[in-house]
């Protein structure tokens, strides 16, 4: 075990593989004592790695939704009604209409298509099924502007648009609350709030965006839902809930939104320094808002984790401190028996070093496996960036360094004669 030191004595310098597996055969004799000094860097590192990835994953699948819907489309919401002096939520006051819709589709020039739409919450019935979900009363623009198509079946038709037919396209999840396992379901007959719809089609399934099941809606006729299921309830028109403006492209988007809100307050008749009575939103705005805050609450996070790579240091050093107390005959032999100053240094860095290196890669296989069974669990896109890969075998090798560096000076610096004394 000391002859690397033997040879310290004549060569002045011990080959770096002796003082590794010196560091290696000292660690693995205290096994239990090296695994709970590692423990602190493993948590540390794999922490780091896990809530880095995840953070990424989460933002990489709400960005994917948010963009499935479209970045280039506005989105232009009903006003709040009042009730006495208390304030409703965005799209419970009739301000918007149809002939809202069919205005920015003939006179903003950076629009490309429109649709207006109705939405509701309903009871729905088929035989001895029944489901509380979300119904949209669309024009025939609304698959093309959300980007979202029958799977089976169709979508209604122009005709049936106008005269107001009760078919229905349903989304996913309420086709197997209604339908279980049953394969073709077009034709068969439903009621929402009471009115018959025949079915005609099942839309492509979307997902959740957040708590929000995208597939439990249902799609039917917006002349078919606003005389019977709403009623019209605008002064003059169609009411809608909103309106969707999809641009040619992302780069017109500023310009549609200029076009739109200056034509929708004309029609509404709304002159400084009164407020809008509709609200317009910005799928692009949504999403670099939403990438800038898990960006900062994933900082937040990996500096928390950081925390414990600090925690794992201090164990580190405090281990290797009480070793050079343990083990300080076994250093006065050393240095009897010719092991320098800097043997000894180099010695006790190795093995913090080592502790550092092996905690470090068993922290980066269990982040990384963390991060892939969270992803599979909550169904979000698995991403590892190499650069949080790297930053944490990095940091792991920088902790043991500086946290060996005092117990190591202080190894090298006892007196042999003092050391051999010692029980």
């Amino acid at each position: 075990m000391f002859k690397g030191f033997y040879k310290a004595k004549n060569s002045r310098t011990v080959p770096l593989s002796e003082i590794l597996s010196m560091a290696v055969e000292t660690l693995w004799s205290n096994k239990l004592r090296t695994g709970l000094t590692m423990l602190g860097v493993v948590i540390g590192i794999s922490s780091v790695i896990a809530i880095t990835s995840v953070g990424q994953g989460v933002q990489k699948g709400v960005e994917q939704q948010i963009q499935a819907l479209g970045t280039d489309v506005l989105q232009i919401l009903a006003g709040a009604a009042r009730s006495g002096n208390v304030r409703q939520g965005i799209g419970s006051s009739s301000t918007l209409t149809w002939e809202d819709a069919k205005a920015i589709a003939t006179q903003a020039p950076s629009v490309q298509l429109v649709s207006a739409y109705l939405q509701r919450t309903a009871q729905v019935v088929y035989a001895g099924q029944n489901t509380s979900t979300t119904i949209y009363g669309t024009d025939l623009n609304y698959p093309e502007v959300r980007n979202t198509h029958p799977q089976q079946g169709r979508y209604f038709t122009e005709q049936e648009l106008n005269s107001a037919v009760q078919v229905a396209v349903l989304g996913p999840t309420v086709q197997r609350t209604l339908f279980g396992q049953s394969g073709n379901v077009i034709g068969q007959r439903i009621r929402i709030q009471g009115e018959a719809y025949e079915v005609i089609g099942v839309m492509e399934p979307k997902g959740s965006q957040g708590p929000m099941d995208r597939d439990d809606q249902i799609f039917i006729p917006l002349t078919s839902m606003s005389a019977r299921l709403v009623g019209n309830n605008a002064l003059v028109g169609v009411s809608v809930t909103g309106i969707l403006v999809k641009s040619a492209n992302q780069e017109d988007l500023e310009a549609a939104q200029f076009q739109v809100t200056n034509l929708l307050r004309l029609r509404h008749n709304i002159y400084p320094p009164q407020a809008d009575d509709f609200r317009l939103t910005n799928q692009a705005d949504i999403v670099s808002t939403f990438t800038n805050v898990v960006g900062l609450f994933t900082v937040m996070v990996v500096a928390i984790a950081g925390i414990s790579l600090v925690v794992g240091g201090i164990g580190i050093a405090n281990i290797m401190l009480v070793s050079v107390v343990e083990r300080t005959r076994e250093i006065g032999i050393r240095k009897a028996v010719g092991a320098t100053n800097s043997a000894i240094l180099n010695q006790f860095l190795a093995e913090a070093i080592v502790i550092s290196i092996v905690g470090g890669c068993i922290g980066m296989v269990g982040g990384i496996a963390i991060a892939y069974a969270a992803a599979n669990i909550f169904k979000f896109p698995f991403v590892i960036s190499l650069l949080s890969i790297i930053a944490g075998f990095g940091l792991s090798i920088t902790v043991g360094l500086i946290a060996g560096v005092v117990p190591a000076r202080n190894a090298s610096k006892l007196d042999p004669i003092t050391a051999l004394r010692s029980d």
